[in-house]
C-alpha cells in the first residue's frame, strides 16, 4: 500500500544523507538474488534506524529478524563504539550475504548473527538492552514483545515494522489471513499495555514505536 506519493518519496531521498556505498550495493545483490526483496528496510527507513540508534546512545541492540543484513547494517552504524548489536534468523539462506556485507562495512565486529527460532532464543540471552527491532514472522510479534519486554531497560524502544501490512489492517472483512490477523491483535495489545508509550507511525509499512516507561 503506497501510502505517500512517489514523488514526495524521491523528494525526501534527495534530502536525506545519501545511502553508503555498501548499503546500495547490498540493496541491489538483494533485489537480484531473492524472490522477496520487498522486505530489505530500504534507505529511508534505513536511515530512521541509525538514526534511533544514534538518538538513544545504544550500546546494546537486539534484532528479530536480519533477512539479508541491511537493518542490522544501519542499526549497528548508530552504536557506540563498544557496542554491540545481537541479530536473530531462522532463515540460513541468508546468512552468507549477511555475513558479507557485515564485514564489508567494517561492523563484523559489533555484530553477533545467531541462526535459530528467536523465540528459543530469547530467554537466553543474559543482558539488557537499550533498543529492539522486531522483524520477523508476523504471526509471532505478540510472543516476541513478551519475551523482551523485561530485557529492555527503563526508556528503551521497541520498534515493531510492518505494523499496518499494506493496509491490510483496515479490512473490515471476516476472512482475514493469519499475519493480518495477528498484526491487528498486536497492535490492540501495545495499545492498551500501561507499561510502555506507544507511537504509531505510517512509514513505509508502518513502525510501532514502543518505549518502555
Amino acid at each position: 500500500m503506497d501510502f505517500i506519493n512517489n514523488n514526495i518519496i524521491q523528494y525526501a531521498l534527495q534530502h536525506s544523507e545519501n545511502e553508503d556505498e555498501f548499503l546500495a550495493e547490498l540493496h541491489r545483490e538483494t533485489h537480484l538474488t531473492f524472490l522477496s526483496p520487498r522486505m530489505l528496510s530500504g534507505h529511508l527507513q534505513g536511515q530512521l534506524l541509525t538514526m534511533f540508534s544514534k538518538l538513544m546512545n545504544c550500546k546494546t541492540i537486539l534484532e528479530i529478524g536480519t533477512y539479508t543484513g541491511y537493518s542490522a547494517i544501519c542499526l549497528a552504524k548508530g552504536l557506540k563504539d563498544n557496542g554491540k548489536l545481537i541479530t536473530i534468523d531462522v532463515n540460513e539462506e541468508t546468512e552468507s550475504i549477511a555475513r558479507k556485507y557485515f564485514k564489508k562495512c567494517g561492523l563484523e565486529s559489533k555484530i553477533e548473527l545467531i541462526i535459530g527460532n528467536a523465540l528459543n532464543i530469547i530467554p537466553n540471552l543474559d543482558m539488557q538492552f537499550d533498543l529492539v527491532f522486531i522483524d520477523a514472522d508476523k504471526k509471532n510479534y505478540s510472543n516476541y514483545f513478551d519475551l523482551v519486554i523485561d530485557k529492555v531497560r527503563r526508556g528503551g524502544l521497541i520498534v515493531a515494522d510492518n505494523v499496518l501490512w499494506s493496509g491490510k489492517i483496515l479490512d473490515g472483512g471476516t476472512n482475514k489471513d493469519t499475519d493480518t490477523t495477528a498484526l491487528i491483535s498486536f497492535n490492540e495489545k501495545i495499545k492498551n499495555d500501561v507499561r510502555v508509550e506507544k507511537l504509531l507511525l505510517p512509514i513505509r509499512d508502518g513502525l510501532f514505536l514502543i518505549q518502555k516507561k
